[in-house]
């Protein structure tokens, strides 16, 4: 399902402009891209805080209808106030349906609780990184990308390469030689239980022994 926005177009520009804007309950945004002019448009923030909670919006094709006229984009930036829920400023950028593009994509782990590492050896899972940037057509733009870590034992890693990849989906680092296939995630021993067994017991002085047996006796 495509994520809609509306938008108006926008000619008053400036800071003021900007403040009365926001003001009113909108905020200013940018449409560029596609070999076209950039484009001042307008959202109203209720629009975009409903659809914030949404994975899709920070990955997908939108559909941003700018009085009346419909365009596909990707969001590119999003500017948060300081200290309030509001967003500031937003970025689009125009696709092509036949020009690939680049998008972050979130990873979806699954199967931590049964992957013999954590369940019988101890270990707990560290995530490396939560989303992977990939190239490919806007219509190939996965949802997420899931990373099955079922069968992961201590000390497993899982790496970029090892990422099972929709049909024309690439990583997009793995495209820049062996060199970038980074850890995504693994598993490893808990800090505490590295700690316990790392403890020694001290060992005890002839004196001491000696006190202790003292104290014993009487």
């Amino acid at each position: 399902m495509t994520i809609e926005l509306n938008a108006a177009l926008r000619d008053d520009m400036g800071k003021g402009a900007s403040r009365r804007l926001r003001r009113a309950g909108n905020l200013p945004a940018v449409v560029y891209g596609a070999g076209k002019d950039p484009v001042s448009v307008t959202l109203a923030q209720k629009d975009v805080q409903y659809v914030l909670p949404q994975e899709a919006f920070y990955s997908q094709v939108l559909s941003l209808n700018v009085d009346g006229k419909k365009e596909d984009v990707l969001l590119r930036d999003l500017q948060h106030h300081p200290y309030k829920i509001d967003i500031l400023h937003m970025d689009f950028v125009r696709v092509d349906a036949k020009v690939a593009v680049h998008v972050h994509v979130p990873l979806h782990f699954v199967g931590e609780d049964v992957a013999p590492g954590v369940k019988s050896e101890g270990g707990a899972v560290n995530h490396v990184i939560m989303e992977v940037e990939v190239e490919c057509l806007p219509k190939d733009i996965p949802t997420f990308i899931e990373v099955d870590l079922s069968e992961m034992h201590l000390n497993d890693i899982v790496h970029l390469s090892d990422l099972k990849l929709p049909k024309g989906v690439e990583v997009l680092a793995l495209k820049q030689g062996e060199d970038h296939d980074t850890a995504v995630a693994g598993i490893h021993i808990r800090k505490a239980a590295a700690s316990t067994e790392g403890d020694v017991e001290a060992p005890v002085s002839e004196d001491d022994a000696a006190e202790g047996e003292g104290e014993a006796d009487s």
